[in-house]
């Protein structure tokens, strides 16, 4: 089952909600996301603080960005308010919920902001395991992988083809395609290594994310270019569809492409290349 949404998640940025410049800037830069964090990024003295400003800061116009907002951990003092902050905010459009290990830990910030779509961090080896319940409560619109915090937890060396990861990683995706969710791949820690970040996003790409988290501002061009089509698969995909509808009207259940074979599964995929085509078209 492909993912149940239309607007493009290529590039997916966090900002520290305690951050009053970064808060602002947010507004005019070229993310399709903007995940406005209240956990990792910061200090536990700053948190009532943090989540002060950030109130006021998303009564600012930010456009066709997804504002989503990383709440405290459900197991901390500020997880209740944080929710309970942000349930019926009009400038959050999805909430997300971090160290998620079972699906039943969506149940209880979903009893708070009931109106207010979930997302799950996916960190921990026990969400890897228990992947598709989450991805299966219906109150979950999507996962980030949090691959640092996941690395840290199987105590895995750092690779550039994230070995150890893949497990994790593959399990979620099958997880978030089986039930319609969105899923983002996880940070690139080496934020002056646009070569390498050109070669994760290739890669998560090439598994089937939709998008990847990023840490700065600098490397939203590359994610945004490696997770949206190139003009050569729009134009195979609209190839495709033209080859695959007269075949159809000459009777005939498969078209030839480029040499290659041209079945209905093939047109599912060229549609929905082109819709994501088309929504990126509109954000930008």
């Amino acid at each position: 089952m492909p993912a149940a949404h239309q607007r493009p998640y290529r590039s997916v940025l966090y900002i520290p909600s305690s951050n009053a410049r970064a808060l602002e800037k947010a507004q005019r830069l070229p993310a399709d996301a903007i995940i406005f964090d209240l956990e990792d990024a910061v200090a536990p003295a700053e948190k009532d603080a943090a989540r002060a400003a950030l109130v006021q800061a998303l009564q600012g116009d930010f456009g066709a960005r997804a504002r989503i907002v990383r709440v405290n951990g459900l197991d901390t003092d500020w997880s209740h308010a944080d929710l309970a902050e942000f349930a019926h905010h009009e400038g959050v459009d999805a909430l997300l919920l971090p160290k998620i290990s079972t699906a039943h830990d969506l149940d209880a910030a979903h009893a708070i902001a009931p109106n207010k779509p979930l997302w799950a961090m996916m960190e921990t080896p026990l969400a890897m395991l228990n992947a598709a319940q989450i991805a299966a409560h219906p109150a979950l619109a999507g996962m980030v992988m949090g691959t640092n915090d996941l690395a840290k937890d199987l105590g895995a060396r750092h690779r550039s083809d994230r070995l150890a990861l893949q497990t994790g990683l593959g399990l979620c995706l099958l997880a978030a395609r089986a039930h319609g969710r969105v899923i983002v791949d996880g940070v690139f820690n080496a934020f002056r290594d646009d070569a390498g970040l050109a070669a994760e996003c290739a890669q998560g790409r090439d598994m089937g994310f939709d998008g990847k988290t990023l840490i700065h501002p600098a490397q939203l061009p590359i994610a945004n270019a490696a997770f949206a089509p190139s003009h050569a698969e729009i134009d195979l995909a609209r190839r495709q569809i033209a080859a695959f509808d007269a075949a159809l009207s000459a009777g005939q259940a498969v078209a030839v492409v480029d040499g290659k074979i041209v079945e209905n599964l093939h047109i599912v995929t060229a549609k929905a290349l082109l819709i994501k085509a088309e929504a990126i078209a509109a954000m930008e």
